[in-house]
């Protein structure tokens, strides 16, 4: 198990290597002519995407200050990392495109999906922890936070591998469908890993 997480590293450090290229390549992928709209999927993508890092990277940072465990520590730290990383990426693009980086449009608008998001407790967006589950996590420690944290990420990474499908569907800027592909990718596999994490735990994921 430990070399998956070696290689989750591994691929933390190649993105941040690349992120500088990748994101200012956006601005020569299509041309100003083609710059996205305030309402297109590319922005609407690149707004809700960035909320939903966020949160990703403070329940890793809240996990790691909660356990000893050198497994779960190292993929909360890929995991912030990476996706800081990306939400670094995503908000610089919208500031290329002259976008603005909040709307009044419900989230996932972008999807045709802005009557799901109810945004009850704090949960903006299908994945997302709400204000509760993120106190409880900050409450617990050890192998109970572990699990906790394994679960609510594992939902965190469906719902975002849902809404980078859409952008792939969707969104017109090359480089930003790519961004979209390869998230879908890599957390998927890391699904893969959590999954198998748990078990080790003596737990599985919620759904």
């Amino acid at each position: 198990m430990r070399q998956h997480v070696g290689w989750t590293a591994g691929t933390a450090a190649a993105v941040l290597v690349a992120a500088g290229a990748i994101t200012y390549a956006v601005a020569e992928d299509g041309g100003a002519s083609s710059t996205p709209s305030a309402d297109s999927a590319d922005a609407g993508f690149a707004r809700d995407m960035a909320v939903h890092h966020q949160q990703a990277v403070e329940m890793s940072y809240i996990v790691r200050d909660r356990t000893k465990d050198e497994e779960v520590r190292r993929l909360a730290y890929d995991i912030a990392q990476t996706q800081a990383n990306q939400r670094g990426m995503l908000l610089g693009w919208l500031d290329l495109w002259g976008a603005p980086k909040v709307s009044s449009d419900a989230p996932m608008t972008w999807m045709g999906m802005g009557d799901m998001a109810s945004g009850k407790d704090g949960a903006l967006m299908p994945g997302m922890a709400t204000n509760t589950e993120m106190k409880k996590l900050d409450g617990l420690s050890g192998r109970q936070a572990e699990i906790f944290y394994l679960q609510l990420m594992t939902d965190h990474h469906k719902g975002g591998i849902h809404m980078a499908e859409g952008c792939v569907d969707k969104c017109t800027v090359g480089v930003e469908k790519r961004l979209a592909q390869g998230m879908v990718d890599g957390q998927k596999s890391e699904i893969d890993l959590m999954t198998g994490m748990l078990k080790e735990r003596g737990a599985k994921p919620r759904s």
